[in-house]
């Protein structure tokens, strides 16, 4: 079940809660008790041993005109 972050429109309070991808937009108290949280956009990181957030390289440019170099079209 994915984890989805929300915010307290009351208190400002931010907090986690794990739900169904169907539940996630359905209305949630936050855990002081006041209700209408809303969700919030969750940026996903990864980080390597070093403690540094790594990134995926660019993809390669393709060349223009062909299929994309799967064949010998160009």
């Amino acid at each position: 079940m994915p984890t989805y972050e929300y915010k307290c429109r009351d208190c400002g309070t931010t907090f986690e809660a794990r739900r169904s991808m169907a539940e996630a937009n359905a209305p949630i108290d936050c855990p002081d008790g006041h209700k209408d949280a809303i969700r919030m956009l969750s940026v996903f990181a990864s980080v390597n041993a070093g403690g540094s957030a790594k990134s995926a390289p660019a993809p390669a440019p393709r060349p223009a005109g062909g299929c994309g170099g799967g064949c010998a079209c160009h």
